[in-house]
């Protein structure tokens, strides 16, 4: 028998705006075209949330070469390259681009500073589609760093230099290698605004504020979501045991032995539905008391594409309209 007692939620936890766009924006393409709607890459990083879509009609693809003429795609939350944008036009796809506005802020600043003759260092993890999707802006002049000793290797060809980051990094590991990249090229451009999403950062700080609380953490997230294991990497850096789960079924009893207190978040694309059933486990495994920690309240939205309910972009015209929605949402 484990030995919980108390649970703490974390507060913000769970989907942010982006994620829903992307989720109804799938939704609303299979209820208007119907079955079957093709997605290049998971349309989010979360297990049951690509089952559930894919039990409505989505197939989940990587290559443009598994999508028949004339069916409709979606580019998924972490956004594309040019040239499979360019790919897909080509070859007269309708189109419906659910790539988070926050993505899109980077890709519109990695084009406009790029006329202007600026090179690029990009802070995020190799292979993440995300980083492939903003890399893929351009054809070169843009280096990936992935840890503080990479700064080192870069090599610019000339001395405009920009930085961009992925989106789900942790907010401090960012920060170290941007220290370092500013100690290195002293005369590099930094983003207006920060490129951290505003739902990583909030979801990261309250982490910092529960993980001292509790005497385990619990991260409902999915393997591949680079923001669901920062999470957890940061409740361990506190000196905190911590565990990522997909579902209530991974919960191991012997996690909470001698821990009473079990603290509860969940990454920006886990859905409520996980967390509700992670809780109802521990609950079984003994908690009496269920509680919610103070917290930022998230009231970001972002619109739908035109064609699928919303006055927002055009199908696969993300463009400026979507980075100023997204500057204006971090500001709110």
């Amino acid at each position: 028998m484990s030995d919980v007692q108390e649970v703490l939620l974390a507060e913000p936890r769970g989907f942010c705006a982006g994620v829903d766009r992307a989720i109804e924006i799938v939704e609303r393409a299979l209820q208007r075209f119907g079955a079957p709607i093709y997605v290049r890459h998971e349309i989010v990083h979360n297990t049951y949330v690509v089952a559930d879509l894919r039990a409505k009609g989505a197939i989940f693809i990587e290559e443009l070469d598994e999508v028949p003429p004339g069916a409709t795609l979606i580019f998924s939350a972490h956004g594309v390259s040019k040239a499979l944008r360019a790919e897909a036009a080509r070859r007269g796809f309708r189109v419906f681009d659910a790539t988070c506005p926050l993505v899109t802020k980077v890709h519109v600043e990695v084009a406009k500073l790029a006329r202007e003759g600026y090179e690029f260092i990009m802070i995020g993890h190799k292979g993440h589609p995300e980083v492939e999707g903003t890399m893929g802006q351009l054809n070169d002049g843009i280096y990936l760093v992935e840890d503080v000793a990479d700064v080192a290797g870069v090599r610019p060809r000339g001395d405009k230099i920009a930085v961009v980051t992925q989106t789900t990094l942790s907010v401090d590991d960012a920060a170290a290698i941007l220290a370092e990249v500013k100690r290195c090229f002293p005369g590099v451009r930094e983003p207006k605004q920060q490129d951290i999403c505003y739902a990583t950062q909030n979801r990261q700080d309250a982490v910092k504020v529960l993980a001292p609380a509790v005497d385990v953490v619990v991260v409902v997230g999915s393997p591949t979501s680079s923001n669901s294991n920062r999470l957890r990497e940061l409740a361990e850096r506190l000196g905190t045991p911590a565990y990522m789960v997909d579902a209530a079924d991974d919960l191991q009893p012997q996690w909470f032995d001698q821990r009473p207190r079990v603290g509860v978040t969940a990454g920006a694309s886990a859905p409520d539905i996980l967390v509700q059933q992670v809780v109802a486990r521990l609950r079984e495994l003994g908690a009496i008391g269920v509680h919610k920690m103070q917290g930022v309240q998230e009231h970001v939205h972002f619109p739908l594409p035109r064609g699928l309910g919303g006055s927002g972009l055009l199908a696969a015209d993300a463009g400026a309209a979507a980075a100023a929605q997204a500057l204006a949402a971090e500001r709110s």
